[in-house]
């Protein structure tokens, strides 16, 4: 798994980025958001016409999270 692409978010929401992934088998997946719930670190894909247009299980969900989570913080 790859991040391409991370965009910071500004501060005063729990959205922290936007980001792009490239999965293993090479699908990508694009403007998917990361955000710091009390639960811990959380991955949303985009929403069209106020709909999902992906979700994920949650141990996908979590490893996305955490190589985005990487990715952020070695951008500081």
């Amino acid at each position: 798994m790859q991040i391409l692409d991370v965009r910071r978010c500004s501060a005063g929401t729990n959205v922290v980025a936007r980001f792009d992934v490239e999965l293993d088998n090479g699908i990508r997946l694009y403007d998917l958001k990361l955000t710091r719930a009390a639960r811990g670190w959380r991955v949303y894909g985009p929403q069209h016409h106020g709909g999902k247009t992906v979700t994920f299980p949650a141990a996908i969900a979590d490893m996305i999270a955490e190589k985005a989570v990487a990715d952020v913080e070695a951008r500081r």
